[in-house]
């Protein structure tokens, strides 16, 4: 093993066994099987080195919210762990003009909040393609936003079926996998999951493939959890608390 100190490696398998106890607990209460639920560290900010501890724990998924950030880390990640297929994920809004490069290496798209966004990820993903860039389609959430607040990302509730048949429309470039959401600031979690899992379970009737909700992080997985969420975005209570950047 290279790249991070025994005490990291000690400090990050201990935090990763809390979190897992607190998914399985969570998984008991609401009578679902733990293997239902993904755990996706949110390893933004944290150094390449923090990722490949992980991946020497079991982890083979990561997410970003920053496309240069994610690109750099991606490249030093298969230089630290050659053999691991890491799966990495987009859970930041995207700019569409950062969408060639997004559709380079991410797996999956968890933001993806309106139609001129799914045009551009579709055309940046055919390119690719073409390009013998990527294998496979990208995997796309569409965000929903569930207080209609267009500075905090999302699309509305009622918009969101259009924004998936959109998705599925661009197949098979793009791969329609299910719904993202966010707590609004002030809202009760519980209140808010709540109408997220409505939200999934109605775009599955018309979608039956897109049954990913991704939906909790390290403060309210529990209450996720109970409704319904099958990915947990985990940052601070896995990874510990954000290093200050300048941006």
């Amino acid at each position: 093993m290279t790249g991070v100190g025994q005490g990291r490696r000690d400090e990050l398998a201990a935090t990763l066994a809390r979190v897992r106890s607190r998914i399985a607990a969570a998984c008991a209460a609401a009578g679902r099987d733990p293997a239902q639920v993904r755990l996706l560290p949110v390893t933004k900010t944290f150094p390449a080195r923090d990722v490949a501890t992980l991946v020497d724990l079991g982890l083979l998924d990561a997410a970003e919210d920053r496309d240069a950030e994610a690109a750099a880390k991606m490249a030093e990640v298969a230089a630290l762990r050659r053999a691991a297929e890491v799966r990495w994920h987009m859970v930041g809004r995207v700019q569409r003009n950062k969408c060639p490069s997004v559709a380079r290496w991410a797996a999956q798209v968890q933001s993806v909040d309106s139609a001129r966004l799914v045009e551009a990820l579709h055309r940046a993903a055919s390119s690719a393609m073409q390009a013998g860039q990527r294998q496979g389609a990208l995997g796309v959430l569409v965000q929903a936003s569930l207080d209609g607040d267009p500075a905090r990302g999302g699309c509305p509730l009622p918009e969101l079926q259009a924004l998936a048949d959109r998705v599925a429309a661009a197949s098979p470039q793009l791969r329609l996998e299910g719904v993202m959401g966010v707590v609004p600031l002030g809202m009760d979690p519980g209140a808010a999951f709540a109408q997220l899992d409505v939200a999934a379970q109605r775009l599955r009737r018309s979608h039956p493939a897109a049954v990913e909700l991704s939906a909790g992080m390290s403060g309210d997985l529990e209450q996720a959890i109970e409704h319904g969420s099958t990915c947990v975005r985990v940052g601070t209570a896995l990874l510990g608390d954000r290093p200050l950047i300048s941006r």
